[in-house]
């Protein structure tokens, strides 16, 4: 299935309800990137009760995967060119970072401006960024790690493009233990070119190609519980009942 169709089955859905449907299709990692948060065209914190809901401004698309490295590695790669004129229409900006040894940033204003002029749908960073206010004046969505001041070129530099990335976790987060399993409950997740990417105000999660369809149908019924749930809840039913009547049958 093409990359336009595979999009168009997980628009709909938010980054919550593609989490569920991992879950019950037994991926208990859920393909959820921890830590990675929205900050542009708006951050979580700028949402009131009465402002967009958690599907405006998200992205939905294939991964253009970017893999940096610190500027003092003289033995990975160099692209033949630079990692902004490469990216396709229609396509998900995915950076991967040394982070969090290199404390600078790995995209600025410049960046959004030669990316928003190719299509690209917005940039998911396993690092920091800068120009904050660029890259709302733009209407481009960012979603990153962290901010900082200082510039990529000096500390960071592309290596690979398009190659499967790891997204290396937080270390704090990687701490977090499955119960009875020792294990780390938030595994690194490795992004493939052209894996549907879905970001929100909730997060980031990736969804593998061949899982698009199965994914979005288990959206698809999820979607219809909860809307039951959500009716019976604010009719006055209790939780558990309304819980056990519709989700018990899931």
């Amino acid at each position: 299935m093409a990359s336009k169709a595979l999009r168009s089955l997980l628009k709909p859905y938010t980054t919550c309800e593609i989490s569920d449907a991992f879950i019950k299709l037994k991926h208990d990692r859920a393909w959820y990137i921890p830590d990675i948060v929205q900050y542009s065209p708006m951050q979580p914190s700028d949402i009131t009760s009465s402002g967009p809901s958690s599907t405006d401004n998200k992205i939905c698309g294939p991964a253009y995967t970017v893999k940096m490295v610190l500027a003092s590695d003289k033995t990975s790669p160099t692209p033949k060119q630079h990692f902004v004129d490469a990216i396709p229409e229609g396509s998900v900006v995915v950076i991967s970072s040394p982070f969090p040894q290199a404390r600078s940033a790995v995209w600025g204003g410049l960046m959004t401006a030669g990316a928003k002029v190719r299509g690209a749908l917005g940039v998911i960073i396993d690092g920091r960024f800068r120009d904050l206010n660029e890259h709302r004046e733009a209407g481009f969505p960012v979603y990153a790690r962290g901010q900082s001041t200082l510039g990529q070129g000096t500390f960071t530099r592309p290596s690979e493009l398009n190659v499967p990335v790891s997204v290396i976790l937080n270390p704090a987060s990687d701490m977090e233990l499955a119960t009875g399993q020792g294990l780390p409950l938030h595994l690194p997740v490795v992004i493939q070119p052209g894996d549907i990417m879905v970001a929100d105000v909730d997060g980031v999660v990736c969804v593998p190609k061949d899982m698009v369809e199965g994914v979005a149908e288990r959206c698809r019924i999820g979607r219809q519980t909860d809307d039951k749930c959500m009716e019976d809840i604010k009719a006055g039913k209790g939780v558990a009942e309304t819980f056990k009547l519709h989700r018990g049958k899931l």
